[in-house]
């Protein structure tokens, strides 16, 4: 099956936020759990948020301080933004991406809220789509083999221009990089060049035409249609984590489209904000609006509890 065929929205009058109890939507969620044959998880920003990775604030003033003070706080408002700054030399960007890559992808350690996670679904078949690049997923315990990262990975570099396809594995070179900052700049010595080319390297991060797909994306893209392959006609539940509108054609919009052309399939929507679901799913979706820390802890507990109530066909 290939997953790019699912790649459409849903129309703005069909999205409902529902207006069931919490606890009745956290029995109902931890029952789908309970009885699902596999899981797909989809995660996007806000479970990295919500675990503790917050780009912005405190947490962002106590890393960037340097950088905020040399480029102005209009230009250093967070870290998204920071990365978008236009660095005027080489190494000033590599000042700040090491350090971004650092304090995002190298230094924390499995966070908490993804270890909950994993304890969800570690009992039975699952697969991760994640438009997340920190490698919290992996951290937490989940094999290589079942997460597709679609939009990079902070410890991976590749030529700027896509010269060739290949990316590299610059965790300990950012650890260095990181160590060596001063005045917001890495030594001139310590520049990454394409190998090839000897231009420029990049983050491999999705943000223009020139991102890399390497040959373990692409495995990681086959790995996922073999898992939706498996999975029809079967109990899957989608469980879809902090995925907002930002970008919405990755996870979220294919996911409901799934769920239109599968009805043993079940999306459990979890979302502080935007866990509106489409209507016309009836019983099949359950949509949480709450602070995920929270709301994956209630259901785990409900899961172990084995308090989750049936799915219900009442259309």
């Amino acid at each position: 099956m290939d997953w790019m065929q699912f790649l459409s929205g849903t129309p703005a009058r069909d999205y409902v936020y529902q207006e069931t109890p919490y606890e009745e939507q956290v029995r109902r969620a931890a029952g789908l759990l309970n009885r699902a044959d596999a899981v797909l998880i989809g995660a996007g920003a806000g479970l990295s948020t919500a675990a503790g990775l917050v780009y912005g604030g405190r947490r962002f003033t106590e890393n960037f301080g340097e950088f905020i003070e040399r480029y102005g706080p209009a230009a250093m408002r967070d870290m998204y933004a920071a990365g978008f700054y236009p660095f005027p030399t080489e190494e000033e960007r590599w000042g700040y991406w090491s350090r971004h890559a650092y304090v995002n992808r190298i230094e924390p350690q499995a966070l908490p809220l993804y270890l909950k996670v994993f304890e969800m679904v570690c009992g039975r078949e699952h697969f991760v789509l994640t438009t997340n690049v920190d490698h919290q997923f992996r951290k937490a315990g989940f094999e290589d083999e079942d997460i597709f990262a679609t939009q990079g990975d902070y410890g991976l570099i590749q030529c700027a221009k896509a010269c060739h396809g290949k990316t590299y594995d610059a965790t300990g070179l950012f650890v260095r990089m990181n160590q060596a900052v001063k005045d917001c700049r890495i030594p001139s010595g310590m520049v990454p060049r394409c190998p090839v080319c000897k231009g420029p390297m990049a983050m491999n991060l999705r943000c223009d035409g020139y991102f890399v797909e390497d040959g373990h994306w692409h495995q990681a893209a086959g790995r996922y249609g073999d898992f939706l392959n498996r999975a029809v006609g079967r109990r899957l539940v989608l469980l879809e984590l902090g995925v907002g509108f930002n970008t919405p054609a990755i996870i979220r919009f294919p996911f409901e489209k799934m769920m239109g052309e599968n009805r043993e399939w079940s999306l459990i929507r979890l979302n502080l904000d935007e866990a509106a679901v489409p209507e016309s799913l009836g019983y099949r979706a359950v949509g949480i609006n709450m602070d995920l820390a929270v709301c994956v802890g209630d259901i785990r507990t409900a899961m172990r509890e084995g308090t989750g109530e049936g799915s219900g066909h009442e259309e």
